[in-house]
């Protein structure tokens, strides 16, 4: 018993002994130039605001090592970006690092005048990035600060989120009054909403009633059911009065 107690306490001593020695090596090893990141790629992110987030996440992260790599940093590096939401990397050891960047999509541009924003689907401004082909949410005055906080303007951004693409590539403008929300459609019928709930279901009802011929020609589809969408105000080219729905 007292040669095992004697072997054992030998075990720990040589253990602390070899932690004492190897941990302040660990810590000099994963700041060390021998394994300076040396080669970085970016991927993720397009659009002309690529060019410059690349060159910042790249000189960030030429003064890290591949045992020590400070995603905060990388993050803070790109702050004057708004489209960038987070990044993620992956290190090849000695000096090879990999980052990804998770970017916002703009999904609408909020327009004052002559004057725009685009806005990702959560109410994040995207300050800088392109609106072009964007549906359009008026407002009298652009919203300061980086988020949307007027409830219904977000109601109205949510809503177009949730759009399938190629539908929404349609909308030219959203109207947000107090109970409804409307989308004009380009060379389309205004689609009313009401609120913004159930708005997968909602989209789901307007692209089938869109896609009916009996429906062609309607000014408005009332969504505000989506389970019975009504399509109703036919031109008078077609006929006067003439409503269709679809269960």
């Amino acid at each position: 018993m007292a040669r095992f107690a004697r072997r054992r306490l030998r075990v720990v001593l040589i253990s602390a002994a070899l932690l004492a020695v190897l941990a302040p090596l660990g810590l000099w090893l994963r700041d060390s130039s021998l394994v300076r990141v040396q080669h970085v790629t970016v991927t993720g992110i397009e659009g002309p605001q690529a060019g410059a987030v690349r060159a910042r996440l790249e000189s960030a992260a030429q003064d890290m090592t591949t045992l020590h790599v400070r995603e905060d940093e990388l993050k803070d590096a790109t702050k004057a970006y708004p489209v960038v939401q987070n990044v993620s990397t992956q290190t090849d050891f000695p000096h090879k690092l990999r980052i990804t960047v998770n970017a916002y999509e703009p999904v609408a541009v909020l327009r004052a005048g002559s004057q725009g924003i685009a806005v990702a689907s959560d109410g994040t401004l995207l300050r800088g990035s392109p609106t072009d082909g964007l549906a359009v949410v008026a407002l009298r005055t652009l919203p300061g600060g980086d988020r949307v906080r007027d409830p219904g303007v977000a109601r109205a951004v949510r809503l177009l989120a949730a759009a399938p693409v190629a539908l929404r590539a349609r909308v030219e403008r959203m109207v947000v009054s107090q109970r409804n929300l409307i989308a004009l459609l380009h060379d389309g019928p205004k689609l009313y909403f009401g609120g913004g709930g159930r708005r997968v279901a909602k989209w789901s009802a307007a692209a089938r009633l869109l896609a009916d011929s009996a429906t062609r020609g309607a000014t408005y589809v009332d969504l505000r059911l989506p389970e019975r969408p009504v399509a109703g105000g036919v031109a008078a080219s077609d006929r006067e009065d003439s409503t269709s729905s679809v269960g």
